[in-house]
């Protein structure tokens, strides 16, 4: 069963107190920091205005009509609103937004080359000036954005009054989103309860996520707002009826608290959709990414191109740490395991060596194995020498499967591959653990730079591999690799 099973039919409340209400100091921190977002946004376009105007002068051309200074701000505002750039959401992903920014940018810019056109001004040097202004513009707005976003995360991570969040049902999915909120401080959110006539029980509860406490049913909804100070409402599944959380979304409505809804067949339900209206029923049209796709032949091609220059580039270091394992350890420089990866079929994945040598076989009995928590990190004795310690910290012990890569055993960016006889024991206890192999195994993965490595949840690491592989896109992936080489350097282990 997944741990996202959205049944729940049992009675028993958990006996769990409530977490104590902080001031809401850190929280409207927050929230100041977001209304600050267009007073800084519109400060930096300014200052790239004159930017661009300086620029001109010091190259002698021409240079823009300091009546931009007001109107270029004001364009490019506008038009970030209408994206919803300045409504407050739950998660701040910078390089989600870069895209925002640059087309924004762009349009504001070409409306300063056309404008002078239209109206018969000299428009010698003024493409020149367009492109100066969108680069500058481009920049600046980007900066402003990192220091907003990174202002809004620090507040709340802070720890000091999040928004009290009240969720509705008290399943194993809302377990487990509490128990999300609670890990990812970042979101803002802090789960102070369930709604529930009939929650989970209190076991199942400990084993699928947050034991918080059920605070009372759909008819108690008001109360628990007042008392509690809810100002924000997460509808998740439970048994109360459709009329019943209809009646639920307008008392919210009504006072005013912002509401967020888990929608139905969530598992299937791609970051790429459209809403369309028949009426007043909305049609919600899904775009799963296909792993049989052209775009991901290309993926692997562009791949095996990427790799080799890789290994080309890296050749120095390759050959330096190859010498100081054939040093340390001597013969074989190379840690082979066999892997499962699309489709099933093995490989033989590559590592450079970080442990002497010794006689060890996994034990994937029932009794050995736990479905909860993935295998890796050091198994058995820590066998691991000074350089190989050195190796796993920098994932430069990974480099080989640049080679994999190459061979086109493996991806530059997929799930992570896994040992046949974890497989073989996975595939009957995790809830869609076999559909990791739909596509190539990666060296980085989307679950690795969500901290889901080494001895983390299974079942988490399998919805992240399922959400990567039906989300996929080439702009995911470059993310993703952003992120591990930034990883890295910080000498965070990303892979395992």
């Amino acid at each position: 069963m997944s741990v996202l099973d959205p049944t729940s039919d049992s009675t028993t409340i958990p006996a769990v107190v409530a977490p104590r209400a902080e001031p809401a100091r850190a929280h409207f921190t927050a929230r100041r920091w977001l209304a600050l977002a267009p007073l800084a946004d519109a400060l930096v376009l300014s200052f790239a205005v004159v930017a661009e105007r300086l620029g001109g002068r010091y190259v002698g051309a021409d240079s823009l009509s300091s009546v931009w200074m007001v109107g270029f701000p004001a364009i490019v505002i506008t038009l970030l609103a209408s994206r919803g750039f300045y409504r407050e959401r739950l998660r701040l992903q910078l390089l989600d937004e870069l895209g925002t920014i640059a087309g924004a940018t762009a349009i504001a810019s070409m409306i300063t080359i056309t404008l002078p056109v239209l109206a018969g001004a000299n428009t010698a040097g003024v493409p020149a000036q367009g492109v100066r202004l969108w680069l500058f513009a481009t920049v600046y707005l980007a900066v402003s954005r990192a220091s907003i976003v990174s202002s809004i995360v620090a507040s709340r991570m802070s720890g000091v009054a999040p928004t009290p969040t009240l969720i509705v049902g008290a399943g194993s999915v809302g377990r487990v989103l509490a128990k999300r909120l609670i890990e990812h401080r970042e979101i803002g959110l802090n789960p102070i309860g369930f709604l529930d006539k009939d929650p989970l029980e209190a076991v199942d509860a400990a084993q699928n996520g947050a034991s918080l406490p059920v605070l009372g049913a759909s008819w108690d909804l008001g109360d628990v707002i007042d008392r509690h100070g809810v100002e924000h409402v997460l509808f998740t599944f439970s048994t109360a009826p459709h009329e019943v959380m209809l009646r639920m979304i307008e008392e919210c409505a009504r006072r005013e608290v912002r509401v967020t809804i888990v929608p139905r067949l969530y598992e299937r339900m791609p970051h790429d959709t459209t809403i369309d209206f028949l009426g007043g029923i909305p049609l919600l049209s899904i775009h799963q990414s296909s792993p049989r796709s052209v775009s991901i032949r290309v993926k692997y091609i562009v791949d095996r191109l990427v790799a080799l220059m890789i290994l080309l580039f890296t050749l120095p270091v390759f050959a330096g740490i190859a010498l100081a394992v054939r040093l340390t350890l001597g013969r074989p420089i190379f840690f082979r395991q066999v892997r499962v990866g699309r489709d099933g079929r093995t490989f033989e994945m590559l590592k450079f060596r970080t442990m002497h040598l010794m006689d060890w076989q996994a034990d994937v009995s029932d009794n050995a194995v736990r479905v909860d928590v993935a295998p890796g990190g050091v198994e058995g004795d820590d066998r691991r020498t000074p350089l190989g310690l050195l190796l796993r910290r920098t994932s430069l012990d990974e480099l080989p499967q640049l080679i994999n890569v190459v061979r086109g055993d493996m991806s530059l960016v997929g799930p992570r591959p896994e040992r046949p006889e974890y497989v073989e024991f996975f595939r009957d206890q995790v809830y869609r653990y076999d559909d990791r192999h739909r596509v190539k195994s990666g060296i980085t993965g989307w679950a690795q730079i969500n901290g889901l490595r080494g001895k983390t949840s299974l079942a988490d690491r399998v919805e992240w591999d399922n959400w990567y592989i039906e989300n996929w896109s080439g702009w995911l992936d470059l993310k993703i690799l952003l992120r591990t080489t930034l990883a890295v350097f910080r000498n965070a282990k990303i892979v395992e």
